[in-house]
């Protein structure tokens, strides 16, 4: 059952959604044009139109399985370019270049640049790994960074090996800079690739059907799309959390007993 706290704040939550609802429903009537701004209504009756028809599901497993293999592969990166940074000063300087580099380039130009090198079909993996790799690096950087002169004394007086060490000091210490890099991540790694596929337009993604709805001024499309891509950002976000709750959870639970 849930905590009256939990209550209140998903009231909260839906109370702030309904009213921006209704000022998108008062500005749709105040303009007046179906096409400059829809109203609400017409965009979840064509949801409701799109949800149950096969293309609609392969067009977002299309996206969804490459912008989340992008993710999935800047978390990893991330963590062991940040990993490997932490044992060497002369490598960490070496890491530190390219990534503060790719943080700072442009999004668009990394999309022409891989538009040039590669094919299309993967633009939105490699984007939106590029796009998350820096904030990953730089969260999990800070983490190990941390002073814990205590707790590695404490290992070493009980001569704990370093794996067992590892897990029971470095993890716990760097799962709250991990969640934090993810709520920024997730949302990041489907902007950039979504802005990827709309440039690149590869067959059957999300990205196609936005800049189709371009072209034909379906701002219905549009809006539709749009509204599905926020979702799937939230929905990825809230797994990778549940999924790093879990482990704080599993690790509490095996070095508490």
């Amino acid at each position: 059952m849930a905590a009256p706290q939990d209550r209140r704040r998903w009231v909260r939550l839906g109370a702030a959604v309904a009213f921006w609802l209704v000022v998108w429903q008062v500005g749709a009537w105040a303009v007046g044009h179906q096409v400059l701004l829809v109203s609400p209504g017409r965009v979840l009756a064509r949801l409701a139109e799109l949800a149950p028809t096969g293309p609609f599901w392969a067009t977002v497993g299309y996206s969804l399985g490459r912008i989340g293999l992008g993710f999935c592969l800047a978390v990893v990166l991330g963590f062991g370019l940040a990993l490997a940074a932490s044992l060497n000063p002369w490598l960490a300087a070496l890491v530190d270049v390219p990534v503060r580099a790719i943080r700072s380039v442009p999004v668009v130009s990394v999309i022409i640049l891989i538009l040039i090198w590669a094919s299309a079909a993967w633009l939105s993996v490699t984007v939106s790994c590029l796009m998350v790799l820096p904030i990953v690096y730089a969260n999990a950087a800070e983490a190990l960074a941390q002073p814990r002169a205590h707790l590695d004394e404490l290992a070493r007086v009980f001569a704990l090996p370093w794996v067992r060490r590892w897990w029971a000091i470095t993890l716990p210490g760097l799962l709250p800079y991990l969640v934090a890099a993810c709520r920024v991540g997730a949302g990041l790694a489907w902007k950039a690739g979504i802005s990827a596929e709309v440039i690149g337009l590869p067959r059957g993604s999300v990205g196609e059907r936005l800049y189709q709805a371009k072209l034909y001024l379906s701002s219905a499309d549009l809006f539709a799309w749009t509204v599905v891509v926020v979702a799937l950002a939230f929905a990825c976000e809230r797994v990778v959390l549940w999924l790093l709750g879990r482990l704080g959870i599993w690790l509490g639970g095996r070095y508490a007993r």
